[in-house]
């Protein structure tokens, strides 16, 4: 692997090589974790993306790319898929 320096600036900050970031998909703002090896040698890993679960109102909008006419309340929904349950 290549070997790459950078300088750290007076906040603290230094930059990844464009090389780096293209070989590893790093996209502003995304997160790194750093742990502290010894003395004088860190690890940089990137955390495994974990996708949040979907809320109510995303399946709603994906319900509706296959049925885009039925505007239904819920209330309606639950009366119709309930018809029956007092027999």
């Amino acid at each position: 692997m290549n070997d790459y320096t950078t300088t750290l600036t007076d906040r603290g900050q230094t930059s990844i090589p464009a090389l780096i970031r293209r070989a590893a998909h790093l996209q502003p703002g995304q997160s790194l974790h750093w742990e502290m090896i010894s003395d004088h040698e860190f690890r940089v890993t990137i955390p495994s993306s974990v996708q949040p679960a979907a809320s109510a109102i995303t399946l709603i909008g994906y319900a509706r790319k296959f049925h885009p006419h039925d505007l239904r309340s819920t209330d309606e929904v639950m009366k119709e898929l309930r018809e029956g349950e007092e027999d």
